[in-house]
């Protein structure tokens, strides 16, 4: 799509530096937060402000929300003086948050009545890959829709793929969570041995990261973790979100997570300690605690 104008809703951790990378390109923003600081960052940097998501709506072409979760995206989406009371006949908008994929599903439906085209696009890279424009894009919806949007989400993503229809970009997105806390946890698990074993947990890394047991995962936290770096990328807290989010799918599907329960169960022990505004890699801490042992 020929650079149409954007409403962008929610210039968060994540929302703010996707904003910026669609300015750069050359992209119109309108953008619209209850924080306003993050507003006025936006703002300064060359974006138009709204000061609601009906009024982001009706200056716009297409609407972009980057949202805490479901209660927030039905309320910006569907309540009073949101996005169903500004939309126009033949709109785009694109929910990039990491939501329920029956919400999803509800707001693509009410917003259909209006005439609205929706896509699902919930993003894994986290506040780096927000920044850098290398976000996973994984896109629910009409094809023809993705082909329209394909450019925009190219700025803010590198890979940038059509999983299926409308919601399936949320289920998606639930499974790469799954996946990534798993392996956080796995890797902290093996970490640990390695170090109470007498082996430096650096060399454990330079050592298997080009074998079968490499991945995206462990390049970009086992490196944080020994250098003790767990200033948020993702947070613990939206981890567990996140995760609550895949066991409210998984209980209507009948579908168990036996590993999932338990990742979730340690990143709830290390919210109750007060490291939920941590990364996610900081669920090493929970082993470091058992095990009285610093992978360091």
């Amino acid at each position: 799509m020929a650079k149409a104008k954007i409403a962008f809703i929610g210039v968060g951790i994540m929302g703010k530096p996707m904003a910026k990378n669609l300015i750069d390109a050359g992209y119109e923003l309108v953008v619209y937060d209850i924080n306003q600081d993050a507003v006025n960052e936006v703002v300064d940097y060359g974006a138009e402000t709204a000061d609601s998501p009906k009024e982001a709506a009706e200056r716009t072409e297409v609407i972009i929300t980057m949202l805490p979760d479901s209660p927030q995206v039905k309320e910006v989406a569907l309540g009073d003086e949101g996005l169903i009371e500004g939309v126009k006949q033949g709109q785009i908008y694109i929910d990039m948050s990491s939501i329920e994929p029956l919400v999803t599903q509800e707001v693509a439906e009410k917003l259909r009545e209006k005439g609205v085209k929706m896509l699902d696009a919930p993003v894994s890279g986290g506040q780096p890959g927000a920044i850098e424009g290398t976000l996973a894009i994984m896109v629910g919806g009409p094809e023809k829709v993705f082909e329209e949007c394909r450019e925009i989400l190219k700025v803010m993503g590198k890979n940038v793929v059509r999983v299926g229809d409308i919601g399936s970009g949320q289920t998606t997105k639930l499974v790469n969570q799954i996946i990534v806390a798993i392996n956080i946890a796995a890797m902290s698990e093996a970490l640990i041995l390695g170090k109470k074993a007498g082996v430096n947990p650096r060399n454990i890394y330079k050592a298997i990261r080009g074998g079968l047991a490499g991945s995206n995962v462990l390049d970009a936290k086992a490196p944080l973790i020994t250098n003790r770096k767990f200033e948020p990328g993702f947070r613990i807290d939206l981890h567990i979100k996140d995760l609550a989010n895949v066991f409210r799918t998984s209980h209507q599907l009948n579908v168990p997570l036996p590993l999932t329960s338990l990742v979730m169960e340690m990143m709830q022990a290390l919210k109750v300690e007060g490291h939920g505004g941590l990364d996610h890699g900081a669920l090493a801490l929970f082993y470091e605690k058992m095990t009285n042992i610093k992978i360091e």
